[in-house]
Formats: C-alpha cells, sequence, structure tokens
C-alpha cells in the first residue's frame, strides 16, 4: 500500500500540503479484514452449489436442470439426469407469493419453453410428443395428459402463455407481460385497472428511445449548469433571493386579502350548518395567514442578518467554478463512483442470490425439496448486510476524500502553474497510499447509525396498523433523531476529510480540528448551506422541469395521455438523479473551498510572511469586511467623542 509508520499524533497547527503519512491504519486492516469475510461468503455459497442452482435452476424435486442429479433420501423424484432438460418451467407462472416474492408454481425442468399457446391438454400432449419437452410433472407420461385424472392439478394451467428462456438463467418466462398485472398492481397501488397497467407499460416500451435521449438530455444539462453558475453566480443568488421574498410577502399578502374578503361577504342569514362551515373556513384562512405572517416575518430577519455574509457564498461559488476550470476530471467524479457502486451491487446481490439458493436439501410441508442453511452459517445474510451498507459508504467516502485532496492541493497552491497534471490522480494515490484507513473509520461511523435506522424502519413496516399510538410515535421520533444524526455525520466526516487532506491527521483528530474551525464560524456555515444549498436544490428543479418539458414535447404525438404518465415519471426522476449527483461536486468542492477559506483568514492575515492563500475574488470579499469593520468602529467611536467635545466646549 506505500504506508509506512504509524497513525499521526494530533497537531497544533494546520500545515498545508506537508508530507503526508499514514493514517488510522488499524482500521484499513480491519476493513481488509471484512472484506476477506466478504469472498469467504461468496465462496461458500458457490463452493455449496448455490451457482449452479442459481444459474441452471432447480424443479422442486431438488433437481438441478442440464445435469445428473445425486438422489436427495426420502424425495419421491430426486436424483433424475436432466442432461436434456435445461430449462425450468413453471406450471402457473402467473401464481404469485406477494409476502415472499417468489412463484407458488411447481417448478419442473423441460428440454423447450412453449413459443406458442396451447389451450388445451391435447396442445400440451402435442407439444410433448413433437419437441420432446414434457410440460407436466413427471409422473405422468405424455400418453396420460388426455387420459388421467390426475392432470388436472400435474399439468399446467390451462391456457399455457407462450415464454422464452430468460438469457443465462434457463428460466422460462411468460412472453407476455401482462401475466403480471396482479402483481403489479400490488406494488402499484393507484392502478385500479389491469388496462391502464398494460397502457402505461406499453408507454415506456414504445418510447424507450424517447426515454433514453431524456436522459442523455439531463446529462448534458447538469454539465451546463456547472459552467453557467460560475458566470452568474452573483446575479444568480440576488435573482432567487428577491424571488423568495416577493413570493413570501405576496403569498401573505394573498391570504390576508382572502379573509378580509371572506369576513366582508360572509352572509349571518345562512343555514346554520353552512353557516359554521363558513366560520371554520373563516377561521382557517385566519391561521393561515397568521402563520405565513410569523414565517414571513422570520424570513425576512433572516435574510437581514445573513444579507452581508451572502457575499461569501457568492465568491465560493465563483472560485468554485474556477476550480472546474483547472480539474476538469473533477466533472466525471460521479460516472467514476457510480460505475464503482454498479459493480459492486452486482455483485452483491448476485451473492446475495447464491446464498438463497445455498444450503442442505431440506423438504417442506408439501412435500417439494428447500434449501436451506442451517447452524450460525444462517446468519452470514446479516454480515453480507452490513457490508452492502459500509462498502458502499467506503466508495462515497473514497470520492469525497478523492475531491477533498485534488480542491486542498488547488486552493493551497500559490501559483496555479505549479499544480500537478492531474490533481485529481494525485489525490486517488494520496489516498490510496496513506487515507485508506481514514475513509474507512468514517464510512463504518455511519454504517453505525445507518443500521439501526434501517432495523427500526423494518419494525416499524412490519408493525404497521398493529402498534398503539404511543409505540407508533416512539418509533417514528427514534428514526427521525437517527436520520438527523447520520446527516450531521456526513456532514463531519466530509469536513473531517478535508483536515486530513491538508494535515494528514487521523480521523478523529481531522474531525475535532474541522468541528473548532465550523463551530467559530457558524453563521457563515448556516448562510453557506441555506443559500448554497438552496441555489443548487433550484438548478435540480431546473434540470429536471427542462427534461420534463422537452419529454412532453417529444411525447406528443402520442394523443393518450394516459401513456405519458410513467415514461415523464422515469425522465424526470433520473434527470433529478443526474442532476443531484453533479451539482452534489458542486456543493462538496464549495464545502471545502470554505473550510480551506476559514483555515487561510484564521491563520494568516496578509502581512509578510502570512500571505493569503486564497483567490482574489476572495481576497476582496476578505478587504471589504475589514474595511466594513474599520468604517463601523469608527462610526461607533466618534459617536462616543461627540458627548466629550461638547461638554468641554461648554466649559
Amino acid at each position: 500500500m506505500g504506508c509506512c509508520g504509524s497513525t499521526q499524533s494530533s497537531k497544533r497547527d494546520w500545515r498545508p500540503l506537508e508530507e503526508h503519512s499514514c493514517t488510522d491504519i488499524p482500521w484499513l486492516l480491519l476493513f481488509i479484514l471484512f472484506c476477506v469475510g466478504m469472498g469467504f461468503i461468496c465462496g461458500f455459497s458457490i463452493a455449496t452449489g448455490a451457482a449452479s442452482r442459481l444459474v441452471y435452476g432447480y424443479d422442486n424435486y431438488g433437481n438441478i436442470c442440464g445435469q445428473k442429479n445425486a438422489k436427495v433420501e426420502g424425495v419421491l423424484n430426486s436424483g433424475m439426469d436432466h442432461t436434456n432438460r435445461k430449462y425450468v418451467f413453471f406450471l402457473d407462472p402467473c401464481k404469485l407469493d406477494l409476502v415472499n416474492r417468489k412463484i407458488k408454481s411447481i417448478a419442473l425442468c423441460v428440454s423447450e419453453c412453449p413459443r406458442e399457446e396451447l389451450k388445451t391438454l391435447s396442445d400440451v400432449k402435442k407439444f410433448a410428443e413433437t419437441n420432446g419437452s414434457a410440460l407436466c410433472d413427471y409422473a405422468l407420461s405424455p400418453s396420460q395428459y388426455t387420459s388421467d385424472e390426475r392432470a388436472q392439478s400435474l399439468c399446467p394451467k390451462l391456457p399455457v402463455p407462450p415464454s422464452a428462456p430468460i438469457p443465462f438463467f434457463h428460466r422460462c418466462a411468460p412472453v407476455n407481460i401482462s401475466c403480471y398485472a396482479k402483481f403489479a398492481e400490488a406494488l402499484i397501488t393507484f392502478v385500479s385497472d389491469n388496462s391502464v397497467l398494460h397502457r402505461l407499460i406499453s408507454g415506456v416500451m414504445t418510447s424507450k428511445e424517447i426515454i433514453m435521449g431524456l436522459c442523455l438530455l439531463s446529462l448534458v444539462l447538469s454539465m451546463i449548469l456547472m459552467v453557467i453558475i460560475r458566470y452568474i453566480s452573483r446575479i444568480l443568488v440576488w435573482i432567487l433571493t428577491i424571488l423568495v421574498i416577493l413570493g413570501s410577502l405576496g403569498g401573505t399578502g394573498v391570504l390576508w386579502w382572502m379573509y378580509a374578503t371572506q369576513r366582508k361577504f360572509m352572509d349571518e342569514n345562512l343555514p346554520p350548518d353552512q353557516l359554521q362551515v363558513s366560520k371554520d373556513n373563516l377561521q382557517a384562512l385566519l391561521v393561515y395567514a397568521i402563520a405565513a405572517t410569523v414565517f414571513t416575518v422570520i424570513l425576512l430577519l433572516i435574510i437581514l442578518v445573513l444579507r452581508k455574509r451572502v457575499a461569501l457564498t457568492i465568491a465560493l461559488f465563483h472560485v468554485a467554478g474556477k476550480v472546474f476550470i483547472h480539474l476538469p476530471l473533477l466533472v466525471f467524479q460521479p460516472v467514476w463512483t457510480f460505475v464503482a457502486l454498479l459493480l459492486f451491487w452486482i455483485y452483491w446481490i448476485m451473492v446475495l442470490l447464491f446464498l438463497g439458493t445455498a444450503g442442505d436439501p431440506s423438504t417442506n410441508e408439501q412435500g417439494f425439496v428447500e434449501f436451506k442453511i442451517s447452524g450460525p452459517l444462517q446468519y452470514m445474510w446479516w454480515y453480507h448486510l452490513v457490508g452492502l451498507i459500509w462498502i458502499s459508504e467506503f466508495i462515497l467516502a473514497c470520492q469525497q476524500m478523492t475531491i477533498a485532496g485534488a480542491v486542498v492541493t488547488y486552493y493551497f497552491t500559490r501559483n496555479k502553474r505549479d499544480l500537478p497534471f492531474t490533481p485529481i490522480l494525485a489525490s486517488i494515490n494520496r489516498l490510496i497510499r496513506y487515507h485508506l484507513g481514514t475513509v474507512a473509520k468514517g464510512a463504518f461511523i455511519i454504517t453505525l447509525v445507518k443500521i439501526p435506522r434501517m432495523i427500526l424502519m423494518y419494525i416499524h413496516s412490519q408493525l404497521k396498523g398493529k402498534e398503539n399510538a404511543c409505540a407508533r410515535c416512539l418509533l417514528k421520533s427514534c428514526i427521525c433523531c437517527l436520520w438527523c444524526l447520520e446527516k450531521c455525520l456526513v456532514f463531519l466526516n466530509q469536513n473531517a476529510y478535508t483536515a486530513t487532506a491538508i494535515n494528514s491527521t487521523n480521523f478523529c483528530t481531522s474531525a475535532k480540528d474541522a468541528l473548532v474551525i465550523l463551530v467559530e464560524n457558524a453563521l457563515r456555515v448556516a448562510t453557506i448551506n441555506t443559500v448554497g444549498d438552496f441555489v443548487l436544490f433550484l438548478g435540480k428543479i431546473l434540470i429536471m422541469c427542462s427534461t420534463g418539458l422537452a419529454g412532453i414535447m417529444l411525447l406528443n404525438y402520442q394523443r393518450d395521455y394516459t401513456v405519458w404518465v410513467l415514461p415523464l415519471i422515469i425522465v424526470c426522476l433520473f434527470a433529478f438523479l443526474v442532476a443531484h449527483c453533479f451539482l452534489s461536486i458542486y456543493e462538496m468542492v464549495v464545502d471545502v473551498l470554505f473550510l480551506c477559506f476559514a483555515i487561510d483568514t484564521k491563520y494568516n492575515d496578509g502581512s509578510p510572511g502570512k500571505e493569503f492563500y486564497m483567490d482574489k475574488v476572495l481576497m476582496e470579499f476578505v478587504e471589504n469586511s475589514r474595511r466594513a469593520m474599520k468604517e463601523t468602529a469608527s462610526g461607533a467611536e466618534g459617536r462616543e467623542l461627540k458627548p466629550m467635545a461638547s461638554g468641554t466646549s461648554s466649559a
């Protein structure tokens, strides 16, 4: 790993860009051991035959399709040779268990999936004789399909829908997805008519090219917006501030106008029941108007207090734009992170599926074979679940550390011509050589908060409708508190990574140092997080609305407006997700720049030997702030000396 030495001790001073050393080595070793455990689970699930059962499938008697099988004791049709029967066929593929999310039908191994609809048992018999693929239970021969009474329960449900094998997984799946309409209805509760569901799905299938084009458009718009924000940051922030003020004042005024109008024209001669309704409406309008007035007054006071600090947010946005010009590879950070997460999630799901089919064969109540893991190994999926959260958070934390390292290098390099050829790759190199332990520790702390919250959410969903009001309120309160704690820790972790990138200290020392700086600049932090986050949120909404509008124009050829719903929802959600991924990088850059700026102004004053590292735009902000403070101090001094001067003249 290129590490040497032990974890660095705490420092009193901030010393940017000094020689880095390894941090939190024990946590790196712990993370490596944990990953070895994840690899053991994968190897166990493959070694116990789960991989073949997952890929090739197996019937209800424990026989894996496409190969010879060993006899399972006590199971009649086990141990069969299915070398020529390579596909799993379900007698009733539409019989779904919504609770356990699986097909409750009998599964058999067959030679070929029926490509055409089979309406009668005679068609099933003809298909078996023609193609050599018996679709009824092994206890029946094709000649018995039309004569034996057991065929009603041992043969597939009629009519047999046309099906095709799923690539790589050898399952016969119905070609017409309307077979799963009931399952989809259970998931999408607002659909009350099968025809509506079919039209929605057909709208997605017929518009798939448009959906892909719109998703690409959202990607382009996100990248364009990141460039535009730099050039209009000063105007943009003030325009949004003015719009918020006008909107709050206008909304409050409209509510008071509606209340006055309703009160003026209220008819006292109405019947008692209608008069009571009218009075209730008037009371509600009064409550709304008072609440809006309180909100507007608080908002105006906040803007009044923070108005001078908005300039810092504007300056940071402007400098962030320069960072992206000097570090263009920052734009691709969400892509690399998404690819890494996607690959890990695919691996995690595959291992989870392997675990679902691993174990020893056992018979259930119906006499069919199921594979279950017994003993302590049955709790491996808990370990696997923790791995999902910890490693996912680790990947996200690596992105944060990489961005922090690159931006810190940019900020604390006085001559930008001396920047490394690729600061992003240099930051990745430092991360891998020195700071993986710090990243692993920060990710583990987030995992410790997420797991209890997920457990409480699961308990809440399981007890929904069964618990009393007090227990429900307590559960929701705990979930909310853990969510708030998680968000605070994520913010602190990000600043701790920045401190590590500057000082090369361990996680706890970096978090403590960053917290001290943040507390000393609490008002500035509040301003940047409120104004900056609000601006970026509106940017996400802008991209989503622009993509949605383009979608409406492109889908206008379809006059059945119902089919617009699902494609537009997919496109808008994807656009918001893409915008969030890209603009969250912008947000991270602004947060890193702010911490660097706060450290710079704390330990430097612009005098010889203590020159600022900051950009000219931030330098102007500092000079303006000093000038304003001098004017305030001189004004206060003048007010204090004035009474003394008048007293002297009178004497």
